[in-house]
């Protein structure tokens, strides 16, 4: 069995914009999720070019063992809670694969502005798929223990953009200005878990997870704004060069941080 997700995120950034405020802002997160053994150890970061795609190449290892749930822990081989993601990224397009003994998932994502079905599946494949909106401004969508209110989108008002806060109809509101910067993510999440009894109970934690995650980020991108909107791919580039050589040494050092998985 295989359980298919899509999330779409609007915001009110242009897609130009969004570019540098997810590279940016998965850099930030990372050293906010590193430390004391655990966390996010990269091993490359490089260009690619193959079939005539080109983009950015990146090999990640994830050390998580506080950020999954007991039941996975008592079962899991020692050693075996960390996972390793590769990503081709030839923007507005990223493919993401993140494999482990323990989970083997998939996660296709796409930025990009309004359209209905960007991922190009088959009819038979797209009618299997649930849609999840993320309203980032929903404080109703945050999950407990996760909410901060300097990261809070209906309160934020960004000084250098002057963009925000979010009301409770901003989406609309965007539609109706058509000066207004707007586009949508659509992150496409497929979902394989290989052990028998325990398939839908680990794939549906995943996918809670990933809705998580994807709710949290995009509410710190946007309240991160005024850090990274006159950032120039260049500045990511050292950025993420000096987050790599940051990372390193925060896992070896302090106590573990960041998100911990909820305990269902």
């Amino acid at each position: 069995m295989v359980l298919v997700k899509e999330y779409r995120v609007v915001l009110p950034c242009t897609v130009e914009e969004y570019q540098v405020g997810q590279l940016y802002s998965v850099a930030e997160a990372s050293k906010n999720e590193t430390g004391g053994g655990e966390g996010i150890e990269v091993l490359k970061n490089e260009p690619y070019e193959k079939d005539g795609e080109r983009g950015q190449y990146t090999h990640k290892i994830y050390h998580l063992k506080s950020k999954v749930p007991g039941f996975v822990r008592m079962i899991a081989p020692e050693g075996s809670l960390v996972f390793h993601e590769k990503a081709w990224n030839s923007y507005p397009y990223c493919r993401t694969i993140l494999v482990n003994t323990v989970y083997d998932y998939h996660n296709i994502s796409l930025g990009s502005c309004f359209e209905q079905q960007v991922h190009k599946l088959d009819s038979s494949t797209w009618n299997s798929v649930e849609v999840m909106p993320i309203d980032i401004a929903d404080r109703a969508q945050v999950a407990p223990g996760d909410y901060k209110t300097d990261e809070d989108p209906a309160l934020f008002k960004s000084a250098k953009t002057g963009r925000g806060p979010l009301g409770p109809h901003w989406k609309k509101e965007l539609v109706s200005n058509p000066e207004s910067p707007r586009m949508c993510a659509y992150k496409l999440v497929t979902v394989k878990f290989r052990w028998w009894g325990l398939q839908n109970k680990v794939e549906n934690f995943i996918h809670k997870q990933e809705k998580r995650i994807f709710t949290n980020f995009h509410r710190q991108l946007f309240c991160w704004i005024d850090k990274w909107v006159e950032l120039s791919m260049e500045d990511i580039r050292r950025m993420e060069d000096d987050t790599q050589k940051e990372l390193e040494e925060m896992r070896k050092r302090g106590s573990v941080r960041g998100t911990k998985a909820a305990e269902d």
